[in-house]
């Protein structure tokens, strides 16, 4: 687990949320992380025996530089700091949470990928006897594995994260690594990551395996898209219960609608 004494990290107020941050003790304890349980308000008493120190973080294929990190000297050399993202679930549920991290760029300068990587892939971990998620569903496709294009990747509010509300990750935020991408559904930010990977082609990813009609690759936040089971037009927010309209890009689109200009 990364160091207390990198937090909390000095915040950055670029980023100041519509509505209130939502209360630790409310996300600590609703949580989506298939890999200790499918019931999001059990997580948080089923990761105990998951360990997360030490952890490495293996970096491969096109790139100049791969390598494999021990993730408390590779922070060391990461500028953290805190920003305050909207966080919205495809299944309609939304939160506004301090992330402490850094911008995914800073890493993907420092292994340089190589002019053929389209793609950056993202890998958790397989774990079975630490996380009785995986042990149990043996039908999901285990590790759990994201990816985003590498524009995607390089746009500044991508970060990955390693605090939550002023300190290290808990196990069911995603400890030690996860990453955060606020423009898109939660499942695309990836907890737990082990590997990542620089890739020519688009790889395939979880949910979108499991569920092709379901859950897509860009799984940008759009109020005028509806899943198939439900509605986007409005979220709800945790804790409160309020309703909100939904906001395209969960808000984001002056930053990140110019990716997605043909």
């Amino acid at each position: 687990m990364p160091s207390n004494d990198r937090y909390p990290a000095k915040r950055n107020h670029s980023f100041r949320p519509d509505r209130p941050v939502t209360p630790e003790t409310i996300a600590s304890r609703y949580n989506n992380f298939y890999e200790f349980g499918e019931a999001k308000e059990e997580v948080w008493r089923q990761v105990g025996r998951f360990e997360i120190s030490p952890w490495r973080i293996e970096i491969r294929g096109l790139v100049e530089n791969p390598a494999t990190y021990d993730l408390e000297s590779l922070l060391r050399e990461m500028p953290l700091e805190e920003r305050i993202y909207r966080f919205r679930c495809v299944e309609a549920w939304a939160m506004v949470v301090p992330w402490t991290g850094f911008p995914f760029r800073h890493l993907i300068d420092k292994v340089r990928p190589l002019p053929g990587a389209q793609f950056v892939r993202l890998v958790s971990f397989h774990k079975p006897e630490q996380a009785p998620g995986q042990a149990r569903a043996t039908w999901y496709p285990w590790p759990y594995h994201e990816a985003l294009t590498i524009e995607e990747a390089m746009n500044d509010l991508t970060m990955l994260v390693t605090g939550i509300y002023g300190h290290p990750l808990p196990k069911q935020h995603g400890a030690p690594l996860r990453l955060i991408v606020p423009w898109k559904y939660g499942y695309k930010s990836i907890k737990s990551i082990a590997r990542i990977e620089f890739v020519r082609k688009k790889p395939p990813t979880f949910w979108n395996t499991v569920a092709p009609r379901e859950y897509g690759f860009v799984s940008n936040v759009d109020p005028a898209v509806p899943h198939p089971r439900w509605s986007q037009a409005t979220e709800r927010m945790i804790g409160s219960g309020k309703t909100r309209p939904t906001l395209p890009f969960n808000g984001y689109a002056e930053q990140v609608a110019g990716l997605y200009r043909s």
